[in-house]
């Protein structure tokens, strides 16, 4: 079962996706008048919620493998355990399919996304909201002797190695069009860790991002450094107290995309 401190996280993500896309849950032209939407990895169900409460005609699904969403919903919103790798059966098509944040979680992104084309009536949309979580600056502030330069291209690489894609959002255009979508409209979104940036709105993503990266630390690290790569756990936690000070430096400029 998540962990509520997890489960926390995951809200305070969405908040900072939703404001880095100006306060909006997604960006395809979908209409007021929406029909059947399924969120595929709903995590605590507050996108899908959020969702329902905008559109109160739409029939709204979130699937994921953990029963963490509430029980109180508005009432045209549903949650079900689902493996979204698993054979699609859903019997009736969806007007609008949204994915996000399954960075490092798929095994197959080419299969998921062919599934959600197929799952789609035609002229429907599908929106994938996914990450590069390959960390960098644009001022040279992140340089690679640095312990969070060590912890991200350690945890990306060993992510790699457990077979799932750490930076799926680069891939996503070209896997939509293989699968068949048309009409496919790839954005870039800079996700600065940390209120260091001038820009007004960066610093306040900047701010949420940090608090959720921090969150996450032991969530992010601890299985993989342990379990796959063997390492010592009182290293992880040396290594991880120093990614926090650099966290915190306010002269590293660290960012990733979305």
């Amino acid at each position: 079962m998540t962990s509520k401190s997890e489960l926390d996280r995951l809200d305070v993500a969405h908040q900072m996706l939703k404001i880095c896309l100006g306060d909006k849950l997604y960006l395809a032209p979908i209409g007021d008048e929406i029909g059947r939407v399924l969120d595929v990895g709903c995590g605590t169900g507050i996108w899908a919620i959020e969702f329902a409460d905008q559109h109160p005609s739409a029939e709204v699904i979130g699937t994921d493998l953990s029963p963490t969403q509430p029980t109180w919903v508005p009432p045209n919103v549903k949650f079900e355990i689902d493996d979204c790798e698993a054979p699609w059966t859903w019997p009736n098509p969806f007007n609008f399919i949204h994915t996000r944040y399954m960075a490092a979680a798929i095994a197959s992104w080419p299969g998921l996304v062919s599934n959600v084309f197929a799952a789609l009536a035609p002229g429907a949309w599908a929106e994938f909201q996914d990450f590069d979580l390959r960390y960098y600056s644009e001022d040279g502030s992140f340089r690679e002797d640095l312990p969070i330069s060590k912890w991200a291209r350690t945890l990306l690489q060993a992510s790699r190695d457990f077979g799932r894609d750490p930076e799926p959002g680069i891939g996503l255009e070209g896997w939509m069009r293989e699968a068949g979508f048309e009409g496919v409209v790839a954005k870039r979104f800079r996700l600065p860790i940390g209120p260091w940036a001038k820009d007004k709105h960066l610093k306040t993503v900047g701010s949420w991002n940090l608090i959720q990266v921090e969150e996450g630390l032991e969530g992010f690290t601890l299985r993989l450094f342990t379990q796959l790569l063997k390492w010592d756990p009182e290293e992880v936690q040396v290594l991880l107290a120093n990614v926090r000070k650099n966290l915190r430096d306010p002269k590293l400029h660290v960012q990733y995309d979305l």
